[in-house]
């Protein structure tokens, strides 16, 4: 392991190197990067904003994180799923949210595709966890710094091209991948980090939806 992609912060605690950059990003990796997720609210929470960061920096959407669940009904996609053009207006007037009309409209295109999810599957959670890869993958896409996580790996592609067979939009195979890192589905935490084992027990103690 290159010692460079591990950090050891003034608190003593070692952390992927990009944990360490700002207070918003050690809150993230340690709170809540790769623990596993089954709320389906939280879920589409995490596909929509991944879908969002796509082109910024991770960290303005942090920042912005309470705007886009007022704005956009705590992720509830039952409600999102029923907003309109007026609705789509009003988003694109709030500077509190990336102001992107097809990321908006994809939004909430996405609900609707996850009340499908739902009906066919019982919830969106059991679809999703039914991707959790079996053992490590090969990695097609080399990530920044050309480190040792992927940014694409071949469940990621093929999660993104079933979701958009199902007409899901704006979550292409690098998306899919940073999503499932974020939610879980994956344990990318670095060997070395605080938050591996961490992590890596809260997942063998997960039971995933059935």
């Amino acid at each position: 392991m290159d010692h460079k992609l591990l950090h050891t912060a003034e608190d003593g605690i070692t952390r992927c190197w990009w944990g360490n950059d700002h207070l918003d990003y050690r809150n993230y990796h340690d709170e809540e990067w790769g623990r596993p997720v089954a709320n389906d609210f939280q879920l589409f929470e995490k596909i929509c904003l991944e879908g969002f960061q796509s082109g910024l920096s991770w960290l303005t959407i942090l920042r912005k994180r309470e705007n886009f669940r007022q704005a956009f009904a705590g992720f509830n996609f039952s409600k999102i799923a029923c907003f309109d053009d007026n609705n789509v207006a009003r988003l694109l007037q709030n500077s509190g949210i990336i102001r992107h009309r097809g990321k908006i409209e994809a939004t909430i295109n996405n609900a609707s595709r996850a009340i499908e999810l739902v009906d066919e599957f019982g919830s969106l959670a059991a679809y999703i966890w039914q991707w959790q890869p079996a053992s490590a993958e090969t990695h097609i896409g080399k990530g920044e710094y050309n480190h040792p996580i992927p940014s694409i790996t071949k469940t990621s592609q093929l999660l993104s091209k079933d979701l958009k067979n199902r007409g899901w939009k704006f979550f292409g195979p690098t998306t899919a991948y940073a999503f499932m890192q974020a939610m879980g589905l994956v344990n990318d935490h670095l060997e070395g980090c605080a938050s591996r084992k961490i992590v890596e027990t809260l997942r063998s103690e997960f039971e995933p939806p059935n």
